[in-house]
């Protein structure tokens, strides 16, 4: 099989991986042609011990680097990220920060794949994936709606939402509270369980709150197959209790800040 063939299936990703990046997709193709050219030219191996996807990105990462600072032009980038695309807000963000959140965020590696592409160790990655984190969410500060009808964990759900900077508008227990807490107030993000108090369903209720308005939703169940039926759509995110408190801050910088309702608020 040829270089361009093992590659073809992970040329999509990496493209849109470098337009995010450098907040250019003209610029972003560049860098992905002259890593395909550096390795069709035998200037780069793909490392037999990874993956091809995580080689590519590996080897893309290379090129990049050489030469990607002079796409860090401040005033430029401050003036691109006045835009409501998230790509171009991202460009506020410290480059490596930006990097190990992209890859992670973005793309889907794990903190392990994301340092053999950045050729950094773990630990470091996971520190800079929190340093991006923590800049998203003070950006994106927001009111959020709680549908839990268990106590201890709403109470742990909420107290993970204020530790990120944001406000908790209302929590609810059952499907007829969590639609009449946003008529109250309108929420910038919903994190609902799937079984709640009443017999009600959470499921019903994010329906009715998206018939009404636009808003990124997590579901935090301890039923996800109810959700992951192979039928569209499914939520983009899901998290499964037990959960790990790591795990519902990620998911909650992401959704916030890749949802496109939030994207248009901030051009």
């Amino acid at each position: 099989m040829s270089l361009l063939a093992r590659l073809a299936p992970h040329l999509p990703y990496v493209r849109r991986y470098a337009r995010a990046l450098t907040g250019d997709q003209a610029t972003g193709d560049n860098y992905v042609r002259v890593a395909l050219e550096a390795l069709a030219a035998g200037e780069m191996q793909l490392s037999s011990e990874l993956t091809p996807r995580v080689a590519l990105y590996q080897v893309f990462h290379a090129i990049w680097s050489t030469s990607g600072a002079r796409l860090e032009d401040a005033s430029g980038g401050e003036t691109r990220a006045q835009t409501g695309d998230p790509t171009l807000r991202l460009l506020k963000i410290a480059p490596r920060s930006r990097q190990a959140f992209l890859l992670t965020a973005l793309e889907g590696f794990t903190a392990s794949e994301a340092a053999q592409i950045l050729s950094a160790p773990v630990s470091e990655v996971e520190t800079l994936i929190a340093s991006a984190q923590a800049e998203i969410d003070a950006e994106l500060a927001t009111d959020v709606l709680i549908i839990e009808d268990e106590a201890i964990i709403s109470a742990d759900i909420e107290s993970l939402v204020r530790d990120l900077g944001h406000n908790v508008s209302a929590t609810a227990t059952t499907h007829d509270e969590a639609v009449e807490a946003v008529q109250r107030h309108r929420p910038g993000l919903v994190l609902a369980d799937i079984q709640l108090a009443d017999g009600s369903s959470g499921i019903d209720a994010v329906k009715d709150i998206l018939k009404q308005f636009d808003v990124p939703v997590i579901f935090i169940t301890a039923f996800p197959e109810r959700l992951l039926t192979g039928e569209r759509p499914e939520p983009t995110f899901l998290i499964t209790k037990p959960f790990q408190p790591e795990t519902v801050k990620a998911a909650i910088s992401q959704a916030l800040f890749f949802h496109p309702s939030r994207q248009r608020e901030a051009a």
